[in-house]
């Protein structure tokens, strides 16, 4: 018994220097790794969590030397000004924006006078009636004179006639009456057919510098261009030209608009001076008829 005590002891101990050195050559235990940031462009791209096949998380993707590259392509109208607008335009842009600085002008020179203390005031109309009842022709000149109205410049036409005419009948006053007011009314129409010219002239220019680019566009295009950039060239000329024919609608748009609405004010400026006209007229015309019987009574007597 305890010859074999002694055999395991002696097999225990021969067996305890090979664990421990094998313990001392066994590697240490690493830790787990933390899992990678993801990429922001890998999550911007691909969408959170999501990393392509063959690529992984944080790392970025390695170029291809075999790949075609690929310019960023801008648009040439993103950034462009006014002025690079009207250059690329071609010299029909340049005609185009004087007929726009016209076209503002005249608007404002229309708001500005086509009104109706223009045509006529209640100051100046009262006037006129008392000085008419009167038959103060001549104060009524004087006073029409310096009147800037229309119907002001209707009433100095017939009273200077009537005064310097005494013997007149009063038919031929009346004519010089409606022949005055009637060139009163076509200076008022007259005025607003130039926003009608520009409406008409505009598309017209515009047109015209678009024939002419696209020509050039053309011209410029030479045999030995490679078809792809044949097509980019034709493309881009013709997007150049059709900047003079957009301006040229928007021109015309605006003062045919303008036109139209100034025609009809011009209507109603001239039916308020027709009223007037008829009415100082009227007046004249009591006048002649109670001038008429003393006139009478004086060729009886002699």
């Amino acid at each position: 018994m305890k010859l074999l005590v002694t055999v395991l002891l002696a097999i225990v101990l021969a067996q305890t220097p090979a664990l421990a050195q094998a313990g001392q050559n066994k590697p240490a235990e690493t830790p787990p790794a933390a899992p990678a940031a993801k990429d922001d462009a890998v999550t911007r791209i691909n969408g959170p969590g999501i990393v392509k096949p063959g690529t992984q998380a944080g790392a970025k993707p390695a170029a291809n030397p075999n790949a075609a590259y690929i310019p960023e392509v801008k648009s040439e109208g993103q950034g462009m000004n006014l002025l690079e607008l009207v250059q690329r335009g071609g010299w029909a842009m340049w005609a185009l924006v004087g007929l726009s600085f016209l076209t503002v002008m005249l608007i404002l020179i229309f708001l500005a006078t086509l009104r109706r203390s223009a045509i006529l005031t209640s100051h100046y109309m009262n006037t006129a009636d008392v000085l008419l009842k009167k038959r103060d022709y001549l104060g009524l000149l004087a006073i029409s004179s310096r009147h800037t109205e229309a119907v002001a410049r209707v009433v100095q036409r017939t009273l200077d006639f009537a005064t310097k005419n005494p013997h007149a009948n009063f038919d031929v006053v009346k004519d010089v009456a409606e022949s005055e007011g009637s060139a009163q009314a076509a200076s008022l129409q007259h005025r607003v057919t130039y926003l009608a010219d520009i409406g008409t002239v505009s598309p017209m220019v515009g047109l015209l510098g678009t024939v002419i680019g696209i020509i050039k566009a053309f011209g410029e295009l030479g045999g030995t261009l490679v078809a792809q950039k044949r097509d980019v060239l034709i493309a881009a000329g013709v997007a150049e030209a059709l900047i003079a024919t957009s301006a040229g609608l928007i021109v015309g748009i605006i003062a045919f608009g303008f036109y139209a609405y100034f025609r009809n004010k011009v209507q109603r400026l001239i039916s308020d001076l027709e009223v007037a006209s008829a009415h100082v007229i009227g007046l004249m015309a009591l006048n002649f008829k109670k001038r008429e019987p003393s006139r009478a009574a004086l060729e009886e007597e002699f």
